[in-house]
């Protein structure tokens, strides 16, 4: 192992560890790198970080192909030390890494023809269904997708999209909304006029560690009712106004409504006491003489 690889200032330990574990499978061992982190326990975000940065240091290439009978196959190369797209190629294909013209006379299509003898057997089955993608994976695409909308200077390599909707899912499945990762971007860009020279590398640094999600302040309960608010001015009689908390709708105070029974009986007492007066008086007054 070399002191390149360990000490490298570029790559994460994630992807120094799937790189060695690469490197110490057996020569004619077929497992993918995603089965390596698998294996490793590396996550699926931390594992899309580690490939990205093994292929931009060169370390991992991979070419899509399409077979005989049109399935397509995606092949990995790993390597020791950093290749270029062009040795890298020529090492997958067993050829000297200087170019040479190809060998024989050109062929046609490999797919899309008819094929030379009739294939035996069931032929019917189709390839199996991709499964379907997850929700904050997909919502974390259309959100690399629309960063263009929200600055034309925003304009990334395709190669890194897929690290990038790695990353913007990592924030989607914290609790964070696609508008809050723009609102966050928005306030890392520089100002208008400024040229951004690397905007893959930009979004990167800023989606590489979610912010915490802030939960939602709980709204504030109505304060309770004064209790000078609930008090009633009594309406008996008083020397200065006298305050009261009703039950109902009354509107005597306690003392006033006790005292109520006994001002009426006084009040029938001297109405009986005048009728009296009056039913003893004479007719007419005797005037005195002269």
């Amino acid at each position: 192992m070399s002191n390149e690889i360990l000490r490298h200032p570029r790559l994460s330990s994630d992807a120094v560890r799937i790189l060695t574990w690469q490197l110490s499978l057996p020569q004619d061992t077929d497992e993918s790198l995603s089965r390596t982190a698998d294996r490793a326990g590396i996550k699926k975000g931390a594992f899309n970080r580690a490939k990205a940065q093994l292929k931009e240091e060169g370390y991992v290439h991979e070419w899509r192909q399409q077979g005989l009978r049109g399935l397509w196959t995606t092949v990995q190369l790993v390597s020791s030390v950093p290749l270029t797209a062009e040795e890298a190629l020529a090492a997958r294909d067993g050829r000297p890494t200087v170019a040479c013209p190809a060998a024989g006379q050109p062929r046609g299509r490999v797919t899309g023809r008819h094929p030379e003898k009739t294939p035996e057997g069931n032929t019917s089955d189709l390839p199996p269904r991709s499964a379907p993608e997850p929700e904050a994976e997909r919502g974390a695409r259309e959100l690399v997708d629309s960063l263009t909308a929200l600055d034309a200077r925003l304009t990334v390599p395709r190669g890194m999209v897929p690290q990038l909707v790695a990353l913007a899912s990592e924030w989607l499945t914290l609790g964070h909304t696609a508008d809050d990762v723009r609102a966050d971007i928005r306030r890392s860009l520089p100002g208008q006029g400024q040229a951004i020279h690397r905007p893959g590398g930009l979004l990167r640094y800023v989606l590489r560690e979610p912010s915490p999600v802030t939960p939602p302040t709980p709204p504030t309960p109505p304060a309770p009712p004064s209790r000078l608010s609930l008090m009633r001015e009594c309406a008996g009689p008083h020397v200065q106004p006298l305050l009261f908390t009703p039950v109902g709708d009354e509107e005597l105070c306690g003392s006033c409504q006790s005292a109520a029974p006994q001002r009426e009986s006084a009040a029938a007492a001297t109405v009986r006491g005048a009728a009296a007066v009056r039913a003893g008086m004479p007719g007419r007054l005797a005037r005195p003489r002269r």
